[in-house]
């Protein structure tokens, strides 16, 4: 029953990463999600049903359109295989609970975020503000159904209470609008709105692990891309990849990391 609910999963994963990409498509160009239905965005013919079919279709056409030639993006086939692979995986470790729905929904979010980011340096407010909207409600009606660990005499809940949310969040928020004016320009105001979206999903303290994890991630990319020569020291890089990679890493295996920290240092 277990294998068969996996293979669920892997197909449920695929159908919502192709969902995820017309998202990543439309969101930045202001476009609907729903109309017109999915096109070539180089000759605009109507794709076909079985041209929709994730991860099968992208190598059927070896990642060409079938109409005029033109080719699809890369970034289409690599999120269909990360997120078809990631449910299945959260299914595999949360079990057909809560936290799985939860944590699939947060994980698809910031894979939107990142990918956006990184393609047009942009962190979307209709995106930033409903997943707001989405971890108070769940901070507020679901906080506390795992205990999950114990840090200076504070309690980590998963999800956290609406306190440990709106504290996460007021932290997320200062430290990185504190970053911007001392960056001048290094850093976006976008940046400072998601920091504070990962404070309320992960909550006080688990955040404060987050922002430093974000910022080794980054600092590791700039540095790579300064050796690449793909950036130049004065040009910004976008923190957003990073921020959304340490939510996703805090999110499923934060808890995990501190516990095992905290027990290394004990």
């Amino acid at each position: 029953m277990e294998y068969a609910l996996i293979a669920v999963f892997t197909v449920l994963g695929l159908a919502i990463a192709s969902f995820l990409n017309v998202l990543i498509d439309r969101l930045p160009n202001n476009e609907s999600i729903v109309y017109p239905p999915s096109h070539c965005p180089a000759c605009q013919q109507r794709l076909a049903a079985r041209d929709l079919v994730p991860f099968f279709s992208y190598l059927r056409l070896r990642g060409r359109c079938r109409s005029c030639g033109a080719p699809i993006p890369r970034r289409v086939l690599g999120v269909e295989i990360g997120v078809g692979v990631m449910w299945p995986l959260l299914f595999w470790h949360y079990g057909l609970t809560a936290q799985f729905a939860i944590i699939a929904v947060y994980c698809c979010l910031f894979v939107v975020l990142m990918i956006i980011d990184l393609e047009h340096g942009l962190l979307l407010n209709r995106l930033i503000f409903p997943g707001m909207i989405f971890a108070v409600i769940i901070s507020i009606f679901l906080s506390g159904t795992i205990d999950v660990f114990h840090l200076g005499g504070s309690l980590a809940l998963l999800p956290p209470t609406i306190a440990q949310a709106g504290i996460g969040a007021a932290i997320g928020f200062g430290i990185t609008l504190l970053i911007v004016f001392l960056s001048r320009g290094g850093m976006g105001l976008g940046d400072v709105k998601m920091a504070a979206l990962i404070g309320l999903v992960a909550g006080f303290p688990t955040v404060i692990f987050t922002l430093i994890l974000a910022a080794i991630i980054g600092g590791i990319v700039a540095i790579v891309m300064l050796a690449a020569k793909k950036k130049k020291r004065k040009e910004a890089i976008p923190l957003g990849p990073a921020l959304a990679i340490a939510a996703i890493v805090t999110i499923i295996w934060g808890f995990d990391i501190i516990i095992g920290y905290l027990n290394l240092i004990g």
